[in-house]
Formats: structure tokens, C-alpha cells, sequence
């Protein structure tokens, strides 16, 4: 039975939308909720900066595998199916964390819940893109897209929180429990999408399409500059300013409250304005503030932090409207997959990873300040997207 479409964000309409958000905020939280006690678990495991970051390179790898897998796959499954066996699956693996005395183990376990929780982005933009009309995809998956940018500035008071009552170790069982509350409520809500056969020659047309390759290009520059360097920033700012880490996480947290308006705004601004014009400026002031985080003053380091945060976080809205814009009904999931699995893996894996050698080596300011010069220079690519007005 075909989905039913919804031509506003009214009623039932928007109770899917708030579940869908939800959903996103929880599986989002997979991810940063790490971050925030990075310089604990470093400390326990008397580890380098590189290896800790290490933790989000396999987070991130097993990520990018799952992403690519469930735009291909996901007609195995269905769509809703896929989420649910996603949010139980990562549940099970936050209840076992706590329970980890070696540093690999709990490497392996981040790989493996890095594959569950990527099913999700692949598996509900169709499904979104099906149940609510073309004329409000930029409002509801700006909307939704919230749900990341509420993650970000959450997890780090969340974790304060937390810590005052139980270990790091610990807490990771309260994270767990909120992502098996969800999977059970998706068991008897919504309808599943049905997922038609892929066509003979369908992934090589797909990969030859020139604008996946460049919004993929950007993509991994913008996951970069919001959560590869969200990742490392507790360490540069415990470890190489000297701040506490309490202080570091308020910090860390205000930094992100800019990208939870942003992300709404820019729904608006979508609908209106040139989807190749919004994306250069967003990347282009992204890569400037990145370069402008890598001052000595902790002062300007904060307000630089909150505009950066709050800029680069409007490129993923943008960047998701531009892929269902872009790509027919087919191919939207697999399109979907394919460039998140790029922004993930070299953007969320590999960055940080390099960025924590920087921090090693030389030191985290000049990783940072590179990083932020190639975040601007990628936004010409933008040039070459004629076609997305």
C-alpha cells in the first residue's frame, strides 16, 4: 500500500516528523555522545591522541561500510525494518561497552556500532522524502535535521550530567536503554515503503554521475569541519589549552546551541534561494571560521567556535534536499548512501585521525588551521554544479 503524503507539518503529519527527528536525535547521539569523555577513556587506557582518535576513524569506517551497504540492500529488509534492527542493534552494543578492559576491544565494538547506526540516514530520507510532498522536503528535513545539530549541543551537558552520578563506563547502559525505547515504538508505528527491484545497469549509471562524486567531495569537507573536528576538540582544548574538562564540555556544548536555529533557517532559505549558491557560502565561511578556531586567544576561540558550529552545521539540510532534488525515487537511497559513506569515512574517519597526529607531532592549532584552508578551497566545486539551482 502506498505511503500516504502529507502537504503540511499539521497533526499527524507533524507527530511523524517529531518521531523522526527523535529517531535522528538518538541515532545521532550514537556517535557524539564519545566525544565529551574522549579525555577519560585516553586517561584510563593510557593511550596518545592519534590512538583515541583512532576510536572515531573505526566508528566512522564501520559507518561509511554500513551507509553504502544500506542504499544498496535496504530492499531486503524495507526501509522501517532497517531502522528498527539499526536501533537494536546499537543498544546492545552501548550495554556492552561498559564491560570493555582493552582499548581494541572497545575499537572493534565502535567499528561494529558504527554499521548500525549508519543504516538509519539511507534508510529514512526515503521514507520521508515518500510520506510528506516535494513542495515541504526543505522544511522537514531541515526539520530533521535539528536532530543532529540538538545532538551535538546536548551530548556534552549530557555527559556532565551523567558523570555526576555514575563512570563513564556507566553511563554508557543509560544510553543504551534510550535507544531500545524507540525501536519498540517504530515496531507499531508507521507503514513500510515498498522498495523496488534495482535494474540491470542502475549502480554503474550512479556512479558515473559526475554531481555524486562532487556534492561527495564537499560533503567530506563539511562532515569534516562540523563533527571530525567536533571530535577532537575536547582533546585540543583539555590537552593543548589546558582547560578543564568540565569547563571544555560547556564550552564545547554553547558552541553548537547556533546550529539548532541555523538548521531551521536554512529549511526556509532552501525553498527560496539557489541550492548551488546557499552550499558555496555556507562551505566557504565554514573553511574561514575552521582556519579562525586555530587562534591562541581562548576568548576568540569561543565566539569562533559557536559561529563556525553554527554555520556548518546548515550545509547537511542543504546538502540532503540536494540529493532528493537531484536523484529519482530508485535511486534516491543508494545516492543518499553513497555520499554520506564519503562524508563519513574520510570526513568523520579520517580527519580526526589526522588531526590528532597534528596534535601529536606538531600540534592540534596548525591540523586545524590547514583543515579549515582546505574546507574553503573545496567550496569552488560548487562551480561546476550548474545544474542545481
Amino acid at each position: 500500500m502506498a505511503m500516504e503524503k502529507f502537504s503540511g507539518l499539521k497533526g499527524k503529519a507533524f507527530l511523524f516528523l517529531i518521531f523522526f527527528w527523535s529517531l535522528w536525535f538518538i541515532n545521532f547521539s550514537g556517535r557524539t555522545i564519545f566525544a565529551p569523555v574522549m579525555p577519560l577513556i585516553e586517561d584510563e587506557f593510557v593511550i596518545s591522541h592519534a590512538r583515541a582518535s583512532s576510536l572515531f576513524a573505526f566508528t566512522s569506517f564501520g559507518y561509511a561500510c554500513s551507509v553504502f551497504l544500506s542504499g544498496i540492500f535496504s530492499g531486503f529488509l524495507g526501509y522501517k525494518r532497517s531502522i528498527i534492527v539499526s536501533l537494536a542493534i546499537s543498544a546492545c552494543i552501548f550495554f556492552a561497552i561498559p564491560h570493555v578492559r582493552v582499548f581494541n576491544v572497545l575499537v572493534f565494538l565502535s567499528f561494529i556500532l558504527g554499521i548500525s547506526i549508519g543504516i538509519y540516514i539511507p534508510s529514512v530520507i526515503p521514507l520521508i522524502t515518500e510520506y510528506y510532498e516535494e513542495r515541504t522536503w526543505g522544511r522537514v528535513i531541515a526539520v530533521h535535521e535539528t536532530g543532529a545539530s540538538m545532538s551535538i549541543f546536548t551530548s556534552p551537558l549530557v555527559a556532565i550530567f551523567l558523570l555526576q552520578y555514575f563512570t563513564w563506563r556507566e553511563m554508557f547502559y543509560v544510553v543504551g536503554a534510550f535507544f531500545v525505547i524507540p525501536a519498540i515504538i517504530f515496531s507499531f508505528a508507521g507503514k513500510e515503503v515498498k522498495v523496488q527491484p534495482t535494474k540491470k545497469g542502475f549502480f554503474s549509471s550512479l556512479m558515473k554521475n559526475r554531481h555524486l562524486w562532487m556534492l561527495g567531495t564537499i560533503w567530506v569537507f563539511a562532515a569534516g569541519a562540523c563533527l571530525g573536528l567536533y571530535f577532537v576538540l575536547p582533546l585540543y582544548l583539555t590537552k593543548e589549552l589546558g582547560i578543564d574538562i568540565r569547563h571544555a564540555n560547556t564550552i564545547f556544548s554553547i558552541s553548537r546551541l547556533g546550529g539548532i536555529f541555523v538548521s531551521i533557517l536554512i529549511g526556509f532559505i532552501v525553498d527560496k534561494f539557489s541550492l548551488r549558491k546557499t552550499i558555496f557560502l555556507v562551505v566557504f565561511i565554514t573553511g574561514i571560521l575552521t582556519m579562525l578556531i586555530a587562534v591562541k586567544n581562548i576568548r576568540s576561540i569561543e565566539v569562533f567556535l559557536f559561529l563556525q558550529a553554527s554555520i556548518s552545521t546548515a550545509f547537511f539540510p542543504v546538502g540532503l534536499v540536494s540529493i532528493s532534488k537531484m536523484f529519482d525515487r530508485e535511486k534516491r537511497g543508494m545516492a543518499t548512501g553513497l555520499i554520506v559513506t564519503l562524508g563519513v569515512a574520510f570526513g568523520l574517519g579520517i580527519v580526526p585521525y589526522l588531526i590528532g597526529l597534528a596534535g601529536d607531532y606538531i600540534s592540534f592549532r596548525l591540523g586545524i588551521m590547514i583543515f579549515g584552508i582546505l574546507v574553503m578551497l573545496s567550496s569552488g566545486l560548487t562551480y561546476f554544479m550548474k545544474e542545481l539551482k
